[in-house]
């Protein structure tokens, strides 16, 4: 359903790729082993914990890596609202993508995604054109009603 880029800066690739890159070795294998400290990272260079693990010097990493900083962020939750349906069909989330910019396999280029309020129910039909749409709302009716 998505396309790959191929002619992916080297920037990016450069925390899959081995050797030299733009990037620092110390960024480049803080991103390799999942975003790890700085200071385990050091540690596993003293202890000698990771086998091939280069020598890294430690003035390499002086940025502040951007995806750490997002992933501390944090939010106050959602409201939770206790309003579910009380009987099947009564309310049915749905949501339409498409088309895609190279068919699959079957000359599929459409999916239709459908969820029954009550029961949580859910269910994806592939289509080939958008006017399928009512089609497959029956087909989940029906599984549904059964």
């Amino acid at each position: 359903m998505f396309i790959l880029d191929l002619d992916m800066p080297r920037k990016i690739t450069a925390m899959f790729a081995e050797g030299t890159s733009v990037i620092s070795d110390l960024e480049m294998w803080h991103k390799r082993i999942s975003h790890i400290s700085m200071q385990t990272l050091k540690n596993m260079l003293r202890k000698d914990a990771v086998a091939r693990l280069p020598k890294l010097k430690d003035c390499e990493m002086g940025k502040i890596c951007e995806a750490c900083q997002h992933g501390k962020q944090s939010r106050f939750p959602f409201p939770h609202e206790r309003h579910v349906s009380k009987n099947l069909l009564d309310l049915v989330h749905t949501d339409v993508w498409g088309p895609t910019k190279n068919a699959c396999i079957g000359g599929y280029r459409f999916y239709v995604t459908f969820i029954d309020d009550c029961s949580r129910k859910t269910r994806v039909y592939f289509m080939k054109q958008k006017s399928e749409i009512f089609d497959c709302f029956r087909k989940f009716k029906c599984m549904l009603k059964k």
